[in-house]
């Protein structure tokens, strides 16, 4: 009887044990977040600060010029932020009014058959591989602007603005969208209810609350933009050059990303050369860090200052400010008038002047249901604009692609440079990247997410994490490109190989997956685990058992779009993982790959002749990344018609 009775501490302490195992793999699956931005930190810095200690930080940041070749050599990135920061500003002066114009539009004003349809079109539209977006803007946009302003090349910083600007377009959208959604219904029936037209509430009660999710939308579709490497490199024309007027927006520009893109592949390691480079790496990734940085302060202060505010003290607040809009007002007009008169001359001062007056006689002289109807007007012309423009590049693909498609082109190898044979070795390779990419982040980031929602309170560790996972998520994919030819290329010495590439699309696609695992651990109930524990079960078993079945979809929704996501990446393998012809299959993991991107890279920009190949390759790589993503939205709705 005593040696039975001592068995059961046994056996419940080995179960307990096995439970503080699970624990300790999941912590340790958490933690590779962590460090995979300390190793890219390090780097960075390690390859990047020998450039500043050559030719002095100030020079570095501020030289207008940027010559690596020459003699002597000139690392000035001036005209680098300049193109990088004018090619942003730009791209969100069109993505803005467009993006919440049409995340309105789809959460207020369309009626629910329409908006199960344009949400999955925006969702599509984000599907769309990056280097898709450069070749029909190589082939298309720049031709048409070539034309209209009658121009030796449309390859130009208004190029670059409009195609990044179409590709911020779907990050604005869902997050904006979301949080108009989210605002609680009471506020709308509530200033419906005193007389206030839908367009009043829309503008004055539902937009100012889902005021923080917008500008969460506006930084992210920005992160985009600034973090964005082939598109931009392939239409933006790639001169390292100040446009002078800088409002000249039919000059060639070269942005950060579009250097690092353009030379890291020819430039010897350990020269001036490489280590300039990853000082523009170190000041690319700065850049973003400093947005993503803002988009949270901004985020913090507006939950703040809605949450925990003083009604008397807002009722003066709104009493005083009444007269300072009324002075404030008048004189920010008149700032912004003169300095469009010194930045881009008179025509446009009183282009600016004339839409002020346009405004203001709109504001005060017309009814409101006169001013409802333009508002409407207007956004549904930016809903119109957007699904006009996904119409438009998917058309031109499948139209000019499908004739470029036979068995021989899906089953063949290249040849003649790629204007004859097929994409059959880009094919298997691009498959065989994604794969490895998801064997290695899937376990790692579902871990993760299991550790920070399952194991854990709120604390330092798990904010360190979290920071962690948010600073990998907004880093730039040509910085994992560069990371992974530093660290796995040359330290580690796997050379360019279909593993690096492998890795370095895992660590890419990694926050993803950590995300909408939590969020699909998150929306499993509390009373299920209690229910579970109470029963006796350990914390793993009630995981096991329990919280992942129910969290599934999600969790294959977020391991589709990352891979949908992995496949249509080109900058992370460009130094690490490809070739562009390769007849034969690679035998081991050591050899480099084909991939789909990069072949429709090489062909677009490197190889006269071969429209019809740079089509048929354009097709099957859309088709292939917005086939995951299709998949993944029908996983959801199927998930969410179950719950219903």
């Amino acid at each position: 009887m005593q040696a039975h009775t001592r068995l059961i501490p046994t056996a419940s302490g080995l179960k307990y044990g096995a439970d503080s195992l699970v624990r300790y793999l999941w912590f340790s699956s958490a933690i590779v977040a962590v460090l995979a931005v300390f190793f890219i930190l390090v780097f960075l810095l390690r390859d990047g600060v020998g450039i500043v200690g050559e030719t002095g930080l100030v020079p570095f940041l501020f030289g207008d010029t940027w010559n690596p070749t020459g003699t002597p050599p000139a690392f000035g990135t001036f005209p680098l932020i300049v193109g990088t920061v004018l090619v942003t500003i730009g791209a969100m002066a069109i993505a803005a009014p467009l993006g919440i114009g049409s995340a309105i539009f789809i959460a207020e004003l369309a009626p629910s058959g329409m908006k199960t349809v344009l949400k999955p079109a925006v969702e599509l539209l984000a599907g769309i591989p990056s280097v898709v977006y450069g070749f029909f803007g190589l082939v298309v946009l720049t031709d048409l602007l070539r034309v209209a302003f009658d121009v030796p090349s449309g390859e130009s910083w208004l190029a670059a603005s409009i195609l990044l600007g179409i590709m911020a377009l779907p990050s604005i959208i869902s997050v904006a969208e979301d949080a108009i959604t989210a605002v609680p219904r009471e506020l709308k029936e509530g200033s419906l209810a005193i007389g206030a037209t839908h367009w009043q509430t829309i503008s004055r009660v539902i937009v100012p609350s889902a005021l923080s999710g917008i500008t969460a939308a506006l930084i992210l579709g920005m992160g985009r933009a600034i973090g964005e490497t082939m598109a931009v490199m392939m239409v933006a024309g790639n001169a390292a050059i100040i446009p002078s007027p800088i409002t000249d927006l039919l000059s060639p520009v070269r942005t950060l990303t579009g250097t690092l893109g353009i030379e890291m592949g020819e430039v010897a390691a350990g020269s001036s050369h490489y280590h300039a480079l990853f000082g523009v790496a170190v000041v690319l990734l700065a850049m973003t860090l400093l947005v993503n940085s803002g988009a949270v302060l901004i985020m913090a202060r507006l939950r703040e200052t809605d949450t925990v505010r003083d009604p008397p003290r807002r009722l003066v607040s709104h009493e005083t400010g009444d007269r300072i809009r009324g002075c404030a007002l008048p004189l920010l007009a008149v700032l912004l008038i003169f300095a469009t008169f010194l930045a881009a001359g008179p025509v446009w001062a009183a282009a600016v002047f004339t839409g002020i007056i346009a405004y203001v006689v709109i504001r005060t002289r017309i009814s409101r249901t006169a001013v409802q109807k333009l508002a409407f007007g207007l956004i549904t012309g930016a809903v119109a604009i957007v699904v006009a423009i996904l119409a438009v590049i998917l058309s031109d693909i499948v139209v000019h692609g499908v004739p470029a498609l036979s068995w021989d082109f899906l089953t063949q190898g290249p040849s003649d440079l790629g204007r004859a044979g097929g994409i059959y070795p880009a094919i298997v390779g691009t498959l065989c990247l994604v794969g490895g990419a998801i064997l290695l982040a899937l376990p790692l980031g579902v871990g993760a997410a299991i550790y920070l929602i399952e194991y854990t309170r709120e604390n330092a560790l798990t904010r360190i994490i979290r920071t962690g996972v948010d600073l990998l998520n907004g880093t730039p994919s040509i910085v994992f490109g560069l990371f992974g030819f530093a660290f796995l290329v040359l330290y580690l010495g796997l050379g360019v190989s279909l593993l690096a590439g492998q890795v370095t699309l895992g660590l890419m696609v990694l926050p993803t997956i950590i995300r909408t695992t939590e969020e699909a651990l998150n929306s499993v109930p509390k009373a299920l685990r209690e229910g579970s524990l109470a029963m006796g079960a350990t914390r793993w078993q009630t995981i096991w058992r329990v919280v992942l079945p129910p969290a599934m979809p999600g969790i294959v929704t977020g391991t589709i779009l990352s891979i949908g996501r992995a496949a249509g990446e080109t900058a992370p393998i460009l130094f690490t993982a490809v070739v562009f012809s390769r007849r034969f299959l690679p035998s081991s993991l050591a050899e480099p790959v084909m991939a789909l991107p990069y072949h429709l890279f090489i062909l677009s920009t490197s190889v006269p002749g071969a429209r019809t190949n740079q089509y048929g390759t354009a097709l099957v790589l859309l088709l292939l990344v917005m086939g995951f993503y299709l998949l993944a939205v029908v996983v959801r709705t199927h998930y969410q018609k179950s719950v219903r």
